[in-house]
């Protein structure tokens, strides 16, 4: 079969010695994120300080937008952060926990990052329910809906489950969200690059994502979509000097916050990752995700097949409409045989409770996940993996 994706192989360094399919935790570095990195520090030599008003104070809103062009959402309605975690607090720190809407809900197999920010807001008032999966893989959509009344303020969900790959009906949870008043922030980080999104279409409130995984574009560079709508309700108490509709005028007393995305700003940026993360957003937006989401239903099912061939069990949807980019299996000794298979240059990881977990990506041969597999049935076969067996906690 001929797959015109495979011509981007060559922009990724890594795969020329790897086998690369742990996308879903950080996707392989374009060769030009090292010249856009170059970029940066030649900037820095020649312009100094003069480069900020040049282009670098605009950049949390300038890459934003490139990041919005991926995700659906309108130009100045996104921009960027470190993290997740702080894009979540940032989004949280709008409300209070003092009315009637005090409850939080999400499902249980929501990402734990994201969970430990909620639950810290329990201190504060905050009721947070978790919806139970009954099987480790799935999120319950009736159960998840049903929880979400009149009483919920936000309702934090992952698009894609980060355990099993489970995709969520966004746009049915924001439906039932706004039907009795309450706000949805979607997690985008396992979707974003690999499944289509549609934060405008969908009418989402708030979304987060970063560009580590499925985007190729390296730790560091977080974003935050607030729909534009809600945007002059909101005063974020996580704040600084960037949210300030005058910045440079230094006033002193409380924030006089921009009109625009940058009142969801707060301190200075972090300027060489968003220069390294442009070099991801550029391919995989000249790729097209429609045509990722094709390769990836594709592989995901020759891996899901292949699998059960070699006596592996699937922990990932059996529907490819409700499996991402990932493929989780039950292995044996998971996570051993995961150390042993990135030992020998396959990499992969491994996630407790769930699995070792598996990613074709757009530059993923299919011969690739076939040589995965079979290796990781060698492995079991030899026993080489017992070596690993007393090693500490993953480190992958």
């Amino acid at each position: 079969m001929t797959d015109p994706l495979l011509a981007w192989r060559s922009e990724f360094p890594i795969l020329e010695r790897s086998t690369y399919l742990v996308s879903h935790s950080l996707g392989a570095m374009p060769r030009s994120a090292a010249e856009r990195l170059r970029e940066y520090t030649d900037t820095w030599a020649s312009r100094g300080v003069r480069a900020w008003a040049e282009g670098w104070w605009r950049m949390p809103l300038t890459v934003g937008d490139h990041v919005g062009r991926l995700i659906g959402a309108a130009p100045g309605s996104v921009v960027m952060h470190q993290n997740v975690s702080l894009c979540q607090s940032l989004v949280l720190s709008c409300f209070d926990f003092n009315g009637r809407r005090t409850k939080v809900v999400y499902e249980d197999l929501n990402f734990p990052s994201v969970m430990y920010v909620y639950e810290a807001q329990r201190a504060l008032g905050a009721r947070v329910e978790m919806v139970p999966s009954a099987d480790g893989v799935t999120v319950p959509l009736d159960r998840l809906l049903a929880a979400i009344d009149e009483e919920t303020l936000l309702v934090p969900i992952s698009h894609v489950i980060f355990k099993s790959g489970f995709v969520q009906d966004v746009a049915a949870i924001v439906r039932r969200a706004h039907d009795v008043g309450a706000l949805v922030v979607a997690d985008l980080y396992q979707s974003a690059g690999t499944v289509p999104v549609d934060v405008t279409a969908w009418d989402v409130d708030f979304a987060t994502g970063g560009s580590v995984k499925w985007l190729c574009g390296g730790p560091g560079a977080g974003y935050l979509y607030v729909a534009p709508r809600l945007r002059e309700g909101l005063a974020p108490r996580l704040t600084g000097w960037m949210a300030h509709r005058q910045p440079f005028a230094f006033e002193t007393g409380p924030v006089a916050y921009a009109d625009d995305a940058t009142r969801f700003l707060h301190g200075t940026p972090a300027v060489p990752a968003l220069y390294a993360a442009q070099a991801g957003y550029a391919i995989v937006e000249a790729v097209g995700v429609e045509a990722i989401r094709a390769k990836s239903v594709r592989q995901t099912q020759l891996l899901v097949d292949h699998a059960r061939e070699h006596g592996f069990t699937p922990r990932s949807p059996n529907r490819s409409d409700e499996r991402g980019g990932m493929v989780i299996l039950d292995v044996p000794h998971g996570e051993a045989v995961a150390r042993e298979l990135l030992r020998r240059e396959i990499l992969v990881d491994y996630r407790p409770g769930a699995g070792i977990r598996l990613s074709p990506h757009f530059y993923t041969t299919d011969d690739e996940l076939r040589q995965a597999l079979a290796e990781t049935r060698r492995i079991l076969d030899s026993g080489s993996y017992r070596e690993h067996l007393s090693a500490g906690g993953p480190d992958f």
